[in-house]
C-alpha cells in the first residue's frame, strides 16, 4: 500500500468517525467495530496532565503475556483515561498503534531511544530499560486530539480490581 492510499484510508476513517458520532447504528466501518478503551493510570505520575498538555502523545504498555489491549486496539478507536481511584476525565482518539513481540535488548534500546520523548517516562531511561527488559510484549498507542471531558465514574466489577486496561464496544456499558 503506498502512502497516498494510506492517506485516503485515514481520511475515510475520519469521515466515518464524523458520521458515526451522529448515526444510531454508529459503531462499524466495513467489518471493523470501533472500540472504546479505558486506560487506568498511576496518579503519582500525573500522566493525565501530561496527555492534556501534549507532553505525552504516546501511551505505552509492556507485558509478559498478550493481554488487553494487545491486538484489540486500532487507529480510530477511542481511549478514555482515568487515574486509579478517580473518575474518567480525558478521552483521545487513537492515531496509530505499534506492537512489538519478543523484542531483543537492542530493539528495546531502539524503541526507548526513538519514542521516550513522547512517552514522557517518569523515571530515567536506565531504570525504564531495567524494568522493561524482562517484558516480552510492548504496545505503543499514538494519541490524537486529547480532550478533557465531564468527569464520570465507572463500574469495573467484572473486569478485576487490578485491571489497568479495559476494552469494550461502548464505554456506556460501565459508566455509572
Amino acid at each position: 500500500m503506498d502512502s497516498r492510499s494510506g492517506r485516503e484510508w485515514r481520511q475515510r476513517v475520519w469521515e466515518w468517525r464524523q458520521y458515526r458520532s451522529d448515526h444510531p447504528y454508529k459503531k462499524t466501518l466495513f467489518s471493523y467495530v470501533f472500540m472504546d478503551h479505558l486506560a487506568i493510570m498511576n496518579p503519582k505520575r500525573k500522566l493525565i496532565h501530561k496527555i492534556l498538555s501534549w507532553e505525552k502523545t504516546i501511551e505505552s504498555r509492556r507485558y509478559m503475556m498478550k493481554v488487553a489491549p494487545w491486538n484489540r486496539i486500532h487507529s480510530g478507536d477511542t481511549v478514555y483515561f482515568k487515574d486509579a481511584g478517580k473518575d474518567v476525565i480525558v478521552k483521545s482518539e487513537v492515531q496509530n498503534v505499534m506492537q512489538f513481540e519478543r523484542y531483543s535488548q537492542d530493539q528495546l534500546k531502539n524503541i526507548l531511544k526513538n519514542y521516550s520523548w513522547w512517552i514522557a517516562f517518569y523515571s530515567p531511561l536506565t531504570e525504564v530499560f531495567a524494568w522493561a527488559k524482562p517484558k516480552k510484549y510492548c504496545i505503543l498507542i499514538f494519541l490524537k486530539d486529547p480532550k478533557k471531558i465531564p468527569p464520570f465514574a465507572i463500574d469495573k466489577t467484572w473486569y478485576g480490581s487490578a485491571c489497568a486496561w479495559i476494552t469494550l464496544p461502548d464505554i456506556e456499558k460501565i459508566r455509572i
